[in-house]
């Protein structure tokens, strides 16, 4: 919940979470907890290119991303995912954040998270 509108809303970030913990558990009958982390741990990317130059020659060159910028860029990448299908739409951001999860937790190519990191992976292995 970041830009403007919804910035610092915690209580209404809360209840989104909430609701889609109990959306994910009517969907598909497991524990919502462990959805969520197994869609964090499949939509985290394990290596990213990075810029470097000297003397205004830029080149990209891959790297290995750290955990904990895994996991943050995995939050990352699923909200947007969320924020971005519920931007005029019918369905609220609670489901749709639910659908994402689910389908990052699956491995689905239908995630947006799970996209955006075979893009990363994809551009960082043409600069190794």
């Amino acid at each position: 919940m970041m830009h403007g509108r919804n910035n610092g809303k915690k209580l209404m970030a809360v209840c989104i979470v909430k609701h889609t913990m109990e959306i994910i558990h009517l969907l598909i009958d497991a524990n919502p907890i462990q959805v969520i982390v197994d869609a964090v741990i499949n939509s985290g990317p394990r290596e990213d290119a990075t810029r470097i130059g000297s003397a205004g020659v830029v080149r990209r060159q891959a790297v290995d991303i750290s955990p904990l910028r895994r996991v943050n860029q995995a939050i990352y990448l699923l909200t947007t995912g969320a924020r971005e299908s519920a931007f005029r739409n019918i369905k609220t951001i609670a489901e749709c954040l639910a659908d994402e999860l689910i389908n990052a937790a699956k491995g689905s190519s239908n995630s947006y998270a799970i996209k955006k990191k075979d893009e990363i992976e994809r551009v960082a292995k043409a600069n190794r």
